[in-house]
């Protein structure tokens, strides 16, 4: 990518940073993005402090900025950056009012000194819970200067007092209080230390008046000028930030603390995605979010069941925004009958009618088979993405799938891993017939699809004219096969992916007739190169002939299907 001159500028000025001092001074705040940008792509910390920590902007959006290939922010910008913006706090030239770090977590494994989500949450929230803890320092010496200038006041004005007074008019009003208490007047108590007359039932000690006003602005007390705790009295926000969260039972206590905090910097999550937490700790922390900014929820590995998600998704309906649920291998096996799992499949569908926004529904590994009709017919509005690998799915449930509303309007539907035969190709004719207009993105992975199976959904498949990604990896296609699916994709205008399988010729002998998806991904490939060299040059000689070498894309990576399955999206 060809960078303009203002990126290749902000380059050099970010590289130089013992001369920062003299351009932070003078440098127009336009150009505090290009600069900021060129410091993360180039890993200069010193440098993304400095413009951070006086950031003139109200908002500030670092995850979204990325450029296509541009790989992201490292552990040690990124914490140089979380650094400054609690350093700016205290930055009268720092504007900053809204940080947005959506999308700033790494998830790929190989872009060497990343921050996962994981790292990125844990340290957000160290942020915030340090923010906290330095305000109340603030607080507190900001109390103790007060109460100091109160007590010299004080004294000074009773040393006035004291001279302006005689030590023998002192004596006389001292010994005409005593004759009236003892003739039984009105009551009145002497204080013979400091000369002050305190009328009995009012307190007009003026220090610590003065004391007590200022503990009550300082949160200190409260209004019967007892103690109070410090959270009762929160200082204002000052910075809110918007973040992707990863939590886990290692960062649950973290977390909940930094969402509950009443500090200077306030936590907001837009995607939330949790791992191996039982379903009352995920409703907990559903309650301390926010109920406008969740967009998005993917629970993992975590033995939820029927019941669990029966209670979860209730918890769903008060956020209006939520378009994203993911469940990946949450322990919903329906294939083992247990008492009162049909209430619960109830609960669970009238859960899910009640998320009216919902637009994206992955479910992995639930194995819900002949169940889809009561889950998704449930729905106020259609699904735009369809993800049902491993999900043990029947005819009945491909025949409701056809004929639902929902597939006019999908936009990516995903059957890895589901069984399909002779008795599915009707539904998925009817399927792929409804969605032509729609589906951009189509896997069907491991699904058992041998030559005349696919043969008879390619035609099919060929009408689908928005079609861009298409996964066909782990099927037990001969080359025969093969080559009448590359045929097949070269033409499809819109077609940019296709991940085909490797096929029969390139194994080792000793295959089934009709092997499984688990026996194609661990049989061993044959040897010998010459095969695999020839099979690829026909598939490559196909695709030149179409004129499609430039924008088709060919590959029998499996590396991406395990990514697409397991990986956020």
């Amino acid at each position: 990518m060809v960078l303009s001159l203002v990126n290749l500028c902000a380059k050099e000025v970010v590289s130089d940073y013992s001369s920062s001092r003299c351009w932070l001074g003078t440098v127009p705040r336009e150009l505090y993005g290009p600069l900021l940008e060129a410091a993360l792509s180039y890993c200069r910390p010193l440098a993304i402090g400095d413009l951070v920590q006086r950031w003139p902007e109200r908002t500030l959006a670092v995850g979204k900025k990325r450029r296509p290939g541009q790989t992201p922010p490292n552990r040690l910008c990124v914490q140089a950056l979380l650094l400054a913006v609690v350093r700016g706090l205290a930055e009268k030239r720092c504007a900053l009012q809204v940080l947005d770090l959506c999308g700033l977590q790494s998830e790929d494994e190989c872009v060497e000194d990343s921050m996962g989500g994981w790292s990125l949450t844990v340290s957000l929230c160290s942020m915030v819970l340090q923010a906290k803890v330095a305000a109340q320092k603030g607080v507190r010496k900001d109390g103790e200067r007060e109460r100091k200038r109160g007590l010299e006041t004080e004294r000074n004005r009773d040393g006035a007092v004291k001279r302006d007074r005689g030590s023998g008019g002192r004596d006389m009003e001292v010994e005409k209080a005593r004759e009236e208490e003892k003739e039984g007047g009105k009551g009145v108590k002497v204080d013979c230390l400091r000369g002050l007359w305190v009328e009995e039932g009012e307190e007009a000690v003026m220090g610590v008046r003065r004391r007590m006003e200022m503990q009550k602005r300082n949160g200190t007390v409260d209004l019967e000028g007892g103690s109070s705790d410090p959270d009762s009295n929160p200082n204002p926000v000052l910075v809110h930030i918007w973040a992707d969260l990863f939590v886990n039972a290692r960062s649950w206590e973290r977390v909940r603390g930094a969402l509950t905090s009443q500090g200077p910097l306030r936590l907001h999550c837009r995607y939330l995605r949790v791992e191996e937490l039982q379903a009352p700790s995920v409703a907990a922390l559903l309650s301390l979010l926010p109920k406008q900014g969740l967009l998005g929820l993917d629970i993992r590995y975590s033995s939820l069941g029927v019941s669990g998600l029966a209670l979860l998704l209730p918890l769903l309906a008060p956020f209006p925004h939520l378009h994203s649920l993911k469940l990946h291998y949450c322990n919903l096996d329906l294939l083992r009958a247990v008492p009162g799992q049909d209430g619960a499949l109830k609960d669970m569908s009238q859960g899910l009618g009640g998320l009216k926004g919902l637009r994206q529904l992955c479910l992995t590994a639930l194995r819900l088979p002949g169940h889809l009709r009561l889950l998704l017919s449930s729905l106020s509005q259609p699904l735009e993405v369809l993800e049902l690998p491993y999900l043990s799915l029947t005819p009945a449930d491909l025949a409701y799938l056809s004929c639902s509303p929902h597939a006019s309007s999908l936009q990516r539907l995903d059957l890895s891993e589901n069984r399909l035969d002779e008795s599915s190709l009707p539904s998925l004719r009817r399927l792929f017939s409804q969605a032509a207009l729609s589906l951009s993105q189509l896997s069907l992975c491991g699904c058992g699809l041998s030559d005349g199976l696919l043969g008879a959904l390619l035609p099919s498949l060929s009408c689908c004219r928005a079609l861009q990604t298409l996964r066909l990896a782990l099927n037990p296609l001969s080359l025969a096969g093969l080559l009448s699916l590359v045929r097949t994709a070269t033409s499809i205008p819109s077609l940019r992916l296709l991940q085909y399988p490797n096929p029969l010729e390139e194994y080792e002998a000793g295959l089934p007739p009709v092997p499984s998806s688990a026996q194609l991904l661990d049989w061993p490939l044959a040897e010998e190169a010459e095969v695999r060299e020839a099979i690829l040059f026909q598939l490559e000689e196909l695709v030149r002939q179409s004129g499609r070498s430039r924008d088709l894309l060919l590959t029998s990576d499996l590396l991406n299907f395990t990514k697409d399955l397991l990986e956020v999206e």
